[in-house]
């Protein structure tokens, strides 16, 4: 039995196209700017998303602290949510390799930091104050896709008071196909913008940091001493070309069996289920019963990130048939 692997859509396999594309794929030396098939991934994902350049990164939360570094300098703090990931989960990198404060605040229930938090925690001009530099919002967070008209107020809002503006888009192609919107679209008031590669859209590894090009010039030099500068990366560039160009419709796949699966869970009795919006949900499960439940999802080769509020995340390796057979798990468990 194949294992059905709903920790994260980080578990993505490189498809046999993919694989093609990434055995054929053109490279060169990319610290000198010699890599074709790396340049061609910057230069792809600039045009789609909107801006003047791009720099290809190997993980999320190194893009993400290269556009930290690159907005801020040592005393300076950015503004970012309770539940943000590059506050929570990216190991206090800004602060310990930056020397940037963050300034936590907290996210209401659809994910948004209210525009008057935003404007409260912006700090006066005096010393005795770190120097609030920068707006990080992420889009989706947690699964929850910001509305449209909610980042036009708060991009202004960080603008007119003379902040960058940073998204950690990690999951943004989900909430572009969500909102029906284009990739330029949902990123619009934003300086800078971190997009995953190897989520949702399938890639086995990367991302890449898009903004101006004195921007990402200051990101490219931060990405040489995080140790970020790597050589014949067309290889791994060219599965993520392949991911821009050819899956970020497909996402729309996950949404539908995320909304299917939560919606055969919800109609079980003991359990509470949200309703999801893109690709992920939560289940609450009563504690009595996690241990239980463990040992029966990882005999039937079902594998999740246990606790009391158990994330769930749909992705082009969970197909409608691995869906219905963990439904069936979980419907025997609790019936």
């Amino acid at each position: 039995m194949d294992w059905l692997d709903l920790r994260s859509d980080t578990v993505t396999r490189p498809s046999a196209a993919m694989r093609a594309a990434m055995n054929l794929a053109e490279v060169g030396d990319d610290v000198y700017g010699d890599d074709p098939t790396v340049n061609r991934l910057q230069e792809y994902a600039a045009d789609l998303f909107g801006f003047e350049d791009a720099v290809f990164a190997p993980s999320g939360t190194q893009s993400n602290l290269l556009a930290l570094l690159a907005h801020c300098g040592r005393g300076d703090e950015y503004l970012v949510g309770q539940e943000a990931h590059t506050y929570r989960y990216e190991g206090g990198g800004a602060a310990v390799l930056g020397s940037i404060q963050p300034q936590p605040i907290i996210n209401q229930a659809d994910g948004s930091i209210a525009l008057d938090d935003i404007a409260a925690y912006i700090k006066p001009d005096d010393f005795h104050f770190a120097r609030t530099k920068l707006l990080a919002l992420e889009n989706t967070i947690n699964g929850r896709v910001l509305p449209l008209d909610y980042v036009q107020q708060a991009t202004k809002l960080a603008h007119d008071r003379g902040l960058s503006t940073h998204l950690d888009g990690a999951r943004v192609c989900n909430a572009a196909v969500k909102l029906g919107v284009s990739p330029r679209e949902i990123v619009k008031g934003f300086d800078s913008v971190s997009v995953c590669l190897s989520k949702g859209l399938g890639a086995p590894v990367g991302s890449v940091l898009l903004g101006t090009k004195p921007f990402i010039k200051e990101a490219k030099r931060w990405r040489k001493m995080l140790g970020g500068g790597m050589r014949q990366a067309g290889m791994i560039a060219a599965g993520g070309l392949y991911a821009l160009e050819h899956n970020i419709p497909r996402l729309q796949e996950d949404h539908n069996n995320a909304a299917y699966f939560a919606g055969e869970l919800a109609k079980m009795k003991g359990l509470k289920v949200s309703a999801p919006q893109t690709n992920i949900f939560y289940v609450d499960i009563p504690q009595f019963v996690m241990q239980g439940l463990g040992d029966v999802l990882e005999l039937t080769h079902i594998r999740v990130s246990m606790s009391q509020r158990l994330r769930i995340v749909t992705h082009m390796d969970a197909k409608r048939d691995d869906i219905d057979r963990a439904i069936t798990v979980f419907g025997d468990f609790f019936g």
